[in-house]
């Protein structure tokens, strides 16, 4: 059984939820803001798309290596100073990039910051899940969650209307308050948990190096692959190469070390394992289809950035409402139940999303994207309770650090996927539609060949959005094989049998 001793503060819950919702909620806006402006800081310093696309990839690079090391550096430093730092470093980060003059200062600025806010989402998660009691721990997750899944929906919208009305570096500039703001309530506040003992056996650089290399090498893969053509590249082919050697050499010592840095056995949990992969699935369309999604609305609707996020909104104001009632009720079903609905209607809106056309109005997406909203609260708080649930609340800050970079992987691959897809399903399609165009009937050949490449465009997104949709209808079943959660008759639901 998963241990339930959670309180090690006299601080309020409440006071404790704020603060680390605040640094939860700046590192998930500041992902997704930044999307959204990339074509304005690319023209303001000079920069081409290529280079541009940098100021994403070196802060999600970033992230992905501090992920996974959680929970040995909250042992290492403390589970407060951790997580001070952690904000002081993105929070003055912040500050630099709002302050760069050319687009490679602004790159390195956001690697740091990438490093900070790395660890905010599984730091804030571990103290969530540990403040709350086990049977309040499914609300504390619904807490946790808005932050998590709505701030994606929240930042193109904040990040279009700033772009549209002020300057980009005020993107970054309002990280500052809130960040310092979040700096003095964790030192206030946040507590050093006797259970987290400091890590025996020192630094293991050689564990550091080999984790580290392999991460940056596969996230590149991810990131770059469709854009350089993937195995025509020779870089793509030799990264994933790196990745592939510098990650199995780093399990397979880590498996023999007395002492890791990342505790893999955690995965011998078998609903911890099977809810990591249901994770890296729900990552897969939840980070895919906000990519997609966007793109439609600009590119065949076309929606400016503002109408983007606001078309997008409805999805995270469903997702808010779903998360606090599944957060109240959930103690009551099982869990698995509750995933597998969430899974399904997921599917169902995807597949929804597959019917549009260039026609489609703001109503045509609201209910499709409103449908995915529910869906999300139901998917999301059942399988991070019952995920947690299994491991032993001294392995929490590492577990969480996993099951994040597990989703960011996810959601990493889905996008690599999709975008690749999009790109040969539209070639396809035009070369179908072009095909048949025989005769022009005095209508001029540029205005066909735009509606060619327009429809062709349209079938293609729908195509994915399908795809994205049976994808999800596959993988519902896996829920079955995690760990059944017990109805509240005693002990609550969120306290999962583990192994």
């Amino acid at each position: 059984m998963a241990t339930t001793t959670v309180r090690t503060s006299g601080a309020p819950v409440a006071i404790i939820t704020i603060t680390v919702m605040l640094g939860l909620i700046m590192a998930i806006i500041d992902s997704t803001i930044v999307n959204v402006a990339l074509n304005t800081i690319g023209g303001n310093l000079g920069a081409s798309v290529d280079e541009v696309s940098w100021v994403a990839t070196g802060y999600i690079l970033a992230n992905v290596i501090v992920m996974p090391l959680n929970g040995w550096l909250t042992a290492y430093f403390g589970r407060k100073n951790f997580y001070a730092a952690s904000l002081a470093i993105f929070t003055v980060a912040s500050l630099l990039c709002g302050t760069a003059h050319d687009i490679w200062t602004l790159v390195i600025y956001r690697v740091i910051q990438g490093f900070g806010g790395g660890a905010l989402q599984p730091t804030a998660q571990a103290i969530m899940f540990e403040t709350y009691p086990p049977e309040k721990r499914g609300a504390a997750m619904a807490i946790f969650g808005l932050g998590a899944m709505v701030g994606p929906a929240i930042g193109p919208t904040l990040g279009g209307y700033l772009i549209d009305n002020a300057t980009w570096p005020l993107i970054f500039f309002i990280n500052i308050p809130i960040g310092i703001l979040a700096f003095i309530m964790t030192l206030a506040f946040i507590p050093n948990p006797t259970y987290i003992a400091k890590p025996k056996g020192g630094v293991d650089w050689m564990g550091l190096g080999l984790l580290s290399t392999g991460l940056a090498a596969l996230q590149y893969v991810l990131e770059r692959g469709e854009h350089n053509d993937w195995w025509s590249s020779n870089t793509i082919v030799f990264l994933a190469l790196l990745a592939v050697v510098a990650l199995t050499w780093f399990i397979v010592k880590t498996i023999r070390d007395k002492h890791p840095l990342v505790n893999v056995k955690l995965f011998r949990l078998r609903t911890f394992t099977a809810g990591n992969i249901i994770g890296l699935i729900a990552g897969f369309g939840l980070f895919g289809i906000t990519l997609i999604l966007p793109l439609f609305f600009q590119t065949i609707l076309g929606f400016t950035a503002f109408d983007t996020g606001m078309a997008l909104l409805p999805g995270a104001i469903a997702t808010a409402i779903s998360m606090m009632i599944i957060g109240r009720i959930g103690n009551y079903f099982d869990a698995r139940i509750l995933v597998a609905a969430g899974m399904i209607v997921f599917g169902i809106s995807a597949w929804w999303l597959g019917g549009l056309t260039s026609q489609a109005g703001y109503w045509d997406v609201f209910w499709p994207r409103f449908v995915q909203g529910l869906s999300l609260g139901a998917l999301f708080v059942p399988l991070t309770t019952a995920t947690l649930g299994a491991v032993e609340i001294s392995d929490m800050a590492g577990a969480t650090g996993l099951s994040t970079l597990i989703r960011q992987l996810g959601g990493s691959l889905g996008i690599a996927i999709l975008t690749t897809l999009l790109t040969h399903q539209t070639a396809v399609a035009m070369n179908v539609l072009a095909s048949g165009v025989t005769q022009t009937h005095g209508v001029p050949v540029g205005l066909i060949s735009r509606l060619v490449d327009q429809q062709a465009a349209i079938i293609a997104y729908d195509y994915l959005f399908r795809l994205s949709a049976i994808v999800f209808f596959i993988s519902a079943p896996l829920v079955f094989f995690m760990r059944p959660s017990r109805r509240k008759t005693g002990l609550p639901a969120a306290a999962l049998a583990a192994d």
